[in-house]
């Protein structure tokens, strides 16, 4: 698949070299992609009533720790269900 940016629900944010927030289109924080070891891991992020921070909650609990070989936004935004492979 051709890495366009225009397509991509997602979008991923520099943090450090080992972690990107990860954003929906509207702006909505639902987690990070963090380096460990040899590959790039989804943690998901949710916010509670109150606005506390739920690990592995939120919109996209259902893919927490799914696993990437890179910090593609094409690739995090396919793999986690915004758009089409």
């Amino acid at each position: 698949m051709e890495k366009d940016a225009a397509m991509t629900a997602l979008t991923l944010t520099f943090v450090n070299a080992n972690v990107r927030s990860v954003h929906l289109p509207d702006g909505s924080h639902v987690g990070y992609l963090k380096h460990i070891g040899t590959v790039w891991k989804f943690k998901a992020i949710g916010y509670d009533a109150t606005g506390d921070v739920v690990p592995g909650g939120g919109p996209l609990t259902d893919r927490h720790n799914t696993l990437f070989t890179e910090p593609d936004a094409v690739e995090v935004s396919a793999r986690l269900g915004f758009i089409a492979h």
